[in-house]
């Protein structure tokens, strides 16, 4: 039987068919893949691709400044470079660690390590000196980059080491201001995109100077001078004591500013792991001590508020020897009848008590409060104590008599500071403050502190009676006449207190001694303490505490043209010279 002729052509036809139908099946295939690809896969293989040839480079912030009252710079950032690796970039790792340890001085061996790693990325070392840097990078080894950072810098040393405190590595603020700070110093880093070619190696970069994000500038109130010479004076005076530490504060009572505060031992910024972190911390404000004889000036203070007292007001001081319960309280020297005036000027501590009970402990211990004590004073800055002051009701006969004379309770030398400011502003007292004003990158002021008064302590009246109290301290016979002024007349009182044991109870051989004082006294332009620690060598105020003040204070009255008094005998003989010619 013969095949029918058409057969062949049925199968061709077939597969002509089954090939084009699977051609086409195969471009809708095809078609619908572009279409996900395009449509739906667009964006991230997008990023992909950029991911080749685009790379993020992150710019490190730069610190704003801080500066003292002038302006004069405390705190700089510097440009430094920082050095990192890709190991896997590098092929002879050992060759690579032997080039770079030679130039930073380190162990060839430890850096092996750091390179022999999967990581893909680690540091070499941060913040490296630009003249290492630059023959790091004249080698031109594969695998290392090169990154910009800042680098916090202290032009002046020790200056003010615990009030500006410090910076880390990262750049992130550790202590004091700069810690206090952060936000307004430190702004976040940015990430740029860059291009990168087939090796790795970026371009197009030169814009990115000027794309450094900067911090706000901190204006402190604090002046350069007048904290040098604090500092000064206070270190000279522990050496000769041959004290544990000391502090110095200067304050203005017209405004509550701080213009100097001062610590010895101090520390430089610039290299803080080679000190401890007691050498860190600013115990001007976060340590609180006993007064001592200093609190007389309060109490007489209230004694006067009161109403019930005048500085001629006398007290029998019981010939040195006067009996508290079973306690013993002493004078330095006996005395008999003293006014209230001489109770101050020569610190007897039987008038302050006598003075104290007379007041009652409810109006003593509400006078207190009135100056502060026992409450922080709100200052801008952080860890400040507020003391103890324990409420009156919880006085025995013993603890109220020592609180009239500065022991049993404990406040800050800000504190103590602060109240003596309220005397020398006429009652008023201010709100102290450290940050004058803070300024954006374009020299904007977007923070200034305004002067604030806190409330009115005691009468202008009362003030000025116990100013005039404070200038017997200085003069003869007072227990300050080391720190009697040429040209000024001042006012102050001394302080010298028996430290209190761990344990509790008094050290009988260690002390603290210190001077408050103000000058000039008709018109108050700065309030000055300074308190010695532990000093081996004498350990009264007056010896001890008060010729630092006079140092202190007669600089910074020069320093700040304060005109010197002028006695009105020559002025009138000055008025006839001129006269007569």
């Amino acid at each position: 039987m013969t095949k029918s002729p058409d057969k062949p052509d049925k199968f061709v036809r077939l597969r002509v068919w089954l090939v084009g139908v699977g051609f086409h099946a195969l471009l809708l295939i095809i078609a619908a893949r572009a279409v996900h690809v395009q449509v739906f896969c667009a964006p991230d293989l997008a990023s992909r691709a950029a991911g080749q040839y685009q790379t993020s480079v992150y710019i490190g912030a730069q610190r704003g400044m801080i500066r003292d009252a002038e302006g004069r710079p405390l705190a700089v950032s510097l440009e430094v470079a920082s050095i990192g690796a890709h190991p896997w970039q590098i092929s002879d790792k050992k060759q690579t660690a032997k080039q770079v340890a030679a130039v930073l001085g380190i162990k060839a061996a430890d850096l092996t390590g750091l390179l022999d790693t999967d990581k893909r990325f680690v540091w070499v070392k941060r913040q490296v000196p630009p003249d290492q840097a630059g023959r790091i990078e004249a080698l031109n080894l594969k695998g290392l980059t090169f990154h910009r950072e800042y680098n916090r810098y202290y032009p002046n040393k020790h200056l003010a080491g615990q009030v500006l405190g410090f910076c880390g590595v990262d750049g992130k603020g550790l202590e004091g201001i700069e810690h206090h700070c952060e936000a307004d110093l430190n702004t976040e880093t940015q990430a740029h995109q860059v291009m990168r070619d087939a090796l790795g190696r970026r371009f197009g970069t030169g814009s990115l100077a000027a794309q450094v994000p900067v911090g706000n500038d901190v204006m402190l109130t604090l002046n350069a001078t007048i904290q040098h010479i604090s500092e000064t004076a206070l270190n000279q005076a522990v050496i000769d004591h041959e004290a544990k530490s000391g502090m110095a504060l200067v304050l203005d009572p017209s405004t509550g500013a701080v213009m100097a505060m001062a610590q010895v031992p101090t520390f430089n910024p610039n290299n803080y792991p080679d000190y401890s972190a007691r050498q860190w911390r600013n115990r001007c404000i976060t340590d609180a001590f006993e007064p001592g004889s200093t609190m007389k000036v309060f109490i007489a203070a209230a004694a006067l508020e009161s109403g019930a007292y005048t500085p001629e007001s006398r007290f029998f001081c019981e010939n040195g020897k006067y009996r508290l319960a079973n306690h013993v309280v002493h004078d330095t020297k006996p005395h008999a009848w003293l006014t209230m005036a001489e109770v101050i000027k020569y610190s007897s501590n039987i008038g302050a008590v006598k003075i104290g009970e007379g007041l009652g402990r409810a109006n003593f211990h509400a006078a207190l409060r009135r100056f502060g004590f026992g409450d922080r004073t709100g200052f801008d800055f952080p860890g400040e104590t507020a003391g103890s002051l324990s409420p009156y009701q919880r006085w025995t006969t013993v603890d109220a008599g020592a609180i009239a004379f500065g022991h049993g309770l404990s406040l800050s030398a800000l504190q103590l500071a602060t109240a003596m400011g309220a005397i020398a502003n006429d009652g008023v007292m201010m709100q102290p403050y450290l940050i004058k004003e803070i300024r954006n990158p374009r020299g904007r002021i977007i923070h200034q502190t305004q002067p604030r008064p806190i409330r009115q302590v005691v009468s202008a009246a009362s003030a000025r009676k116990v100013r005039t109290m404070l200038a017997g301290v200085l003069e003869s016979g007072g227990t300050a006449t080391k720190a009697a002024l040429q040209d000024y007349q001042a006012g102050g009182k001394t302080g010298t207190a028996h430290k209190v044991k761990p344990g509790g109870g008094y050290d009988r051989d260690r002390y603290v001694s210190s001077f408050i004082g103000l000058a000039p006294l008709e018109k108050p332009r700065i309030v000055v303490l300074v308190v010695i620690d532990e000093p081996r060598r004498g350990h009264y105020g007056g010896t001890v505490a008060a010729p630092v003040f006079k140092e202190i204070c007669q600089k910074t009255l020069n320093f700040l043209n304060v005109p010197p008094k002028t006695e009105p005998d020559t002025l009138i003989l000055a008025r006839q010279v001129e006269m007569t010619g």
